[in-house]
């Protein structure tokens, strides 16, 4: 019998389906599994890119499509008649959405180039990431124990991790990978795994033992958590009434929502980066005191705003209180219990909430998980690939018998998904039925999803590794994440250029808050008759006022000859011209708009066809939104074309046809 060859759409279908069967009707209304029907998934390639042995692009498809699914359940509450909308789940734009951080650009410059730091806000006050020393205090070293490996993490922070394996905080001069990982692992060798997991508690440091992943099983935290569910949404109270989505005119399924992000680095900013996608206001609160990568912030403040709080003052705190009584959701992700103890946990908003008469939205994100005796233990994204087995199953594809961490922070954006996903299921039942709603992700439930649905197919894995060069394969567990996520970027560019460096999935914008163009991967999902799109650039952390008042000086920048629409001043829950009727001259702006650039044969086509949709606009009644709509297709059939390209395939393009 013939064995059907590996179809990475055929695999995130199938994967969907699983997913849907993994959680309750509370952590996924019944609303939103019975768009099912209405999801499509697209691809050029139907095929993995990544060097790992994991189906990551297949499993965040699947939970791109839920997350699309609860936008057009959530839109629908808003519709007199609700009406079905087709979902299109394009795996290339999942696929980018899994290593943004690295196509993201501010003035031209990504993360890997050496010139970027002096355009980014220093964040890193304690030289945590800038120093290469101190930055290595979160690695990948042997122990003691023969084959046994452990993750030591100095957070943010670095010296107490550092000194506490016996070595000083600063060492001046030490520059080189090989001379530091010669002076860290031979410390950390010197103790066991059963001495760092003491030392770890005591000092209450973010490390931990890379497991096999049938090991992690058989440990009490693994047995508590392998079959929770990958998200949970419950209820916090229910005497709140209902409380329908805002009606603002804006055909953004989120559009007058608020939402106050305290979170760092990369998993929870991504919850409100998606939320952002679908029209929700984002305020993102951070200490002016505490640490944060710099260049994360290019890619995770996309259409947020983004001020400094010290909520352990009582300045801090009253204007923080200030914004959460308007505030719908809060996102959560600290280390376990720290808004708790300042007043600001799911119980505590669950009483505001009973004083204002309408709920909230509570969302944690968390490393270990909710169940099991490590619940309340501080991680990061390479923390959870090494407990959950993810690191020894990169090291085995590899031909290794030692654990690597992946290229790519990938599971920190799954992760965000689930927490985005857990934010509008709340927010669907608040709307429909009233109360306060906890939801639940965590960066270990994401990498146990990715066992739960299998390997990739050996055939499959053998083509990636035939894909990659010697340095690929030189590398170790002691290598560092940006090394080993430079090699295969490296290497993916050089594989697939059409899909690596094209402009079809990268968003550019003038970012007032870095005072140059910014270009940051675009959102994922489309979904018929609903704006998917951020509102304005990135911006550094702190560099807006605490207030739900927004006020943007961001634009958006031509790209390939294509005008995207700007949108320079926004006023939370003013009126959108969304219904507008369409007139002849706003037609003939968007055509003239396109820019000497263009192409003059493709200007032509384009003109074309968007004359003849304006008749049939104008026919049908569309409101300059829904006009939009067409337009942006149009302007990506264009951003696609290129001298190979004729014009039934941009005709396809344009009706979302296989050409």
């Amino acid at each position: 019998m013939t064995v059907p060859a590996y179809s990475s759409k055929a695999e995130s279908a199938r994967i969907l389906d699983l997913v849907t069967t993994l959680v309750n009707d509370t952590a996924l209304p019944a609303a939103a599994v019975a768009q099912r029907a209405n999801v499509d998934f697209t691809s050029t390639r139907d095929a993995p890119y990544f060097p790992i042995p994991l189906k990551e692009t297949e499993v965040t498809a699947a939970l791109k499509a839920i997350e699309g699914s609860l936008a057009a359940a959530l839109a629908a509450t808003k519709d007199d008649a609700p009406k079905a909308r087709r979902i299109r789940i394009d795996l290339e734009k999942t696929t980018a959405f899994l290593f943004q951080a690295y196509l993201a650009r501010v003035g031209g410059l990504g993360k890997l180039d050496k010139n970027v730091r002096s355009l980014l806000k220093d964040t890193d006050l304690l030289q945590a990431q800038s120093n290469p020393y101190r930055r290595m205090s979160a690695n990948l070293y042997r122990t003691a124990d023969p084959n046994e490996y452990y993750h030591i993490h100095g957070s943010l922070e670095a010296s107490t991790t550092l000194q506490m394996i016996g070595l000083p905080s600063h060492q001046p001069g030490l520059e080189s990978h090989a001379d530091i990982v010669a002076a860290i692992e031979p410390a950390v060798e010197k103790h066991t795994v059963a001495e760092l997991e003491a030392l770890n508690a005591k000092h209450r440091q973010a490390g931990v033992k890379a497991f096999r992943h049938e090991e992690f099983l058989q440990t009490p935290h693994g047995r508590a958590n392998a079959k929770a569910a990958p998200w949970s949404v419950d209820a916090i109270e229910t005497s709140s009434p209902p409380s329908p989505l805002p009606s603002t005119g804006d055909n953004r399924p989120l559009s007058g929502i608020k939402v106050l992000e305290i979170c760092r680095i990369i998993a929870g900013p991504t919850i409100c980066r998606i939320l952002g996608e679908y029209g929700a206001d984002v305020l993102k609160i951070t200490s002016p005191n505490l640490s944060d990568v710099p260049f994360f912030q290019v890619d995770g403040n996309m259409g947020k705003h983004a001020a400094d709080l010290d909520l352990k003052t009582p300045e801090g705190r009253e204007v923080f209180e200030k914004l959460l009584a308007e505030a719908d959701v809060l996102v959560d992700g600290y280390r376990p219990g720290a808004l708790e103890k300042l007043g600001y946990g799911p119980k505590a908003l669950g009483e505001r909430a009973a004083a204002r008469g309408r709920g909230y939205v509570y969302v944690n994100e968390n490393c270990f998980g909710y169940e099991g005796e490590w619940k309340h233990r501080p991680g990061w994204q390479q923390i959870a690939d090494c407990v959950s087995g993810v690191a020894w199953a990169q090291g085995k594809f590899m031909g290794l018998d030692e654990p690597v961490v992946p290229p790519f922070p990938i599971s920190d954006y799954g992760t965000g998904c689930m927490g985005a996903i857990a934010a509008m299921s709340g927010l669907y039942h608040r709307a429909t039925v009233g109360g306060s709603w906890h939801g639940k992700a965590s960066l270990l439930q994401y990498d146990l999803l990715l066992f739960r649905v299998g390997l990739l197919p050996e055939d499959v894995q053998q083509r990636l590794r035939d894909g990659m060069g010697e340095d690929f394969f030189a590398l170790r567990h002691a290598h560092s994440v940006d090394h080993i996520s430079g090699l295969a970027l490296q290497q993916l560019r050089k594989n697939y250029p059409e899909f690596v460096d094209h402009p079809r999935y990268l968003d550019h914008w003038y970012s007032a808050g870095y005072g140059k163009e910014v270009a940051a991967v675009k959102p994922v999902v489309e979904i018929e008759g609903l704006e998917i799109s951020f509102q304005r650039a990135s911006r550094p952390n702190g560099a807006d006022e605490a207030t739900w008042e927004f006020r943007d000086g961001d634009r958006r920048i031509e790209v390939n000859g294509v005008y995207h629409r700007s949108n320079t001043s926004h006023t939370m829950g003013s009126q959108a011209n969304a219904n507008a009727p369409l007139g002849k001259e706003f037609t003939k702006e968007v055509i003239d708009s396109m820019g000497p650039a263009t192409d003059p044969r493709m200007r032509e086509v384009m003109s074309s066809l968007i004359r003849h949709l304006h008749e049939f606009a104008t026919e049908v009644q569309l409101t300059t939104d829904e006009w939009m709509a067409g337009v942006q297709m149009i302007n990506w059939a264009g951003q696609m074309s290129d001298d190979k390209r004729n014009e039934g395939q941009l005709v396809c393009d344009v009706l979302g046809l296989e050409s």
